[in-house]
């Protein structure tokens, strides 16, 4: 079997998420090639697992200050280009396009009459799961950014729905975090802004993820640039994690046990859902602004919650390679079934999909 892979790059969750599926696929003897957009060559890195891989321009987000610019959007957004990769894009090689939220190989699958699996967060959203700033706008922008033949969803709970556990890499024992250290990773926000927070807040030392400063420690805080190792490195030694409202960094961080703080993006629908459906789940806290205040009284009282989710890439994985892609109850209840949600019973809602 032989598959093109299509990565929404814009963020680095979906790469995650490909990075886990990959090595999973290979174990099957399935050939993959890899087709990112959202974000140019020379902005990604830690690529060597994906071989030689393609990029095109695809279609993003214009983020300001923690907010999404919609007219800026519209601006930047090259639709002649798009079109004509769409058009372009050879499928005849492959047998099925897995698509993580990746319009061009998405778009292109539905033109060709390609099988088409749509596999990631925003595959969720059609079902009744926890939302919040939803719209007539944001539910089109869900059903058509990359529309998918065949879905598989992925959330932290089930929500009585067809959708699977958090897909990401199978985590070894979790060390001893320290619970004066903070990992802080704000891509879409104003480097200066956050330096300014967390300044004052001397009792404890932050990691901060950012390329718009150079690295280096300034006091209580040390700044990292983007780099996998050096991130999963932190992430493993912070008790603590201060995010926007990402899917794939707040699933990493429930897995270790580690306290959750996140800042949903301004106008981003999904990272407003996903907040609301941490609090809901008591799974972490969400804050629309930061303040040093909020900063301060998270680290002293939120708790750690750790949710241990199976290996979800390697069960997709061989139900892929399979070939028989009629149904996925069977999936995604065996996947549930698996989740230990240790002593945090608020969650602990064990009835399965039927």
């Amino acid at each position: 079997m032989k598959i093109l892979y299509g990565v929404q790059a814009t963020g680095n969750g979906h790469i995650t998420r490909a990075r886990a599926m990959q090595p999973a696929l290979a174990r099957r003897g399935v050939e993959v090639d890899f087709l990112f957009t959202g974000r140019s060559r020379e902005k990604l890195f830690d690529m060597d697992a994906f071989g030689r891989y393609d990029v095109r321009r695809g279609l993003t987000f214009a983020i300001e200050r923690g907010r999404v610019n919609l007219p800026k959007t519209v601006l930047q957004a090259n639709l002649l280009e798009l079109v004509r990769d769409v058009r372009t894009l050879d499928l005849s090689p492959y047998d099925l396009v897995l698509t993580d939220f990746e319009p061009v190989s998405a778009w292109a699958a539905r033109r060709s009459g390609k099988p088409c699996i749509g596999i990631g967060h925003q595959y969720a959203f059609p079902f009744d799961i926890p939302k919040a700033g939803d719209s007539w706008a944001a539910q089109q922008v869900m059903k058509w950014f990359a529309p998918a033949s065949i879905s598989l969803g992925a959330h932290w709970h089930h929500f009585n729905s067809p959708i699977l556990p958090p897909l990401m890499h199978p985590t070894a024992e979790t060390q001893e975090a320290d619970s004066d250290q903070i990992l802080v990773y704000l891509p879409f926000e104003e480097a200066a802004d956050i330096m300014d927070l967390l300044e004052p807040i001397t009792d404890y030392r932050f990691h901060v993820f950012t390329d718009a400063l150079p690295p280096g420690v300034q006091d209580n805080i040390e700044i990292h640039p983007f780099g996998r190792d050096n991130f999963q490195q932190k992430l493993q030694a912070c008790q603590s994690v201060l995010c926007n409202a990402g899917f794939e960094l707040a699933s990493e961080a429930l897995q270790l046990g580690r306290r959750i703080l996140v800042k949903p993006m301004h106008g981003q629908m999904e990272q407003a859902s996903n907040a609301k459906a941490l609090q809901e789940l008591g799974y972490g806290t969400a804050a629309n602004q930061l303040t040093t205040e909020l900063i301060l009284h998270w680290m002293r009282t939120a708790p750690c919650v750790q949710i241990r989710y199976p290996d979800v890439a390697d069960a997709v994985a061989q139900w892929v390679a399979s070939g028989d892609w009629s149904g996925t109850e069977n999936l995604v209840n065996s996947l549930w079934r698996q989740v230990d949600f240790g002593t945090h019973m608020k969650a602990n809602n064990t009835h399965l999909i039927t």
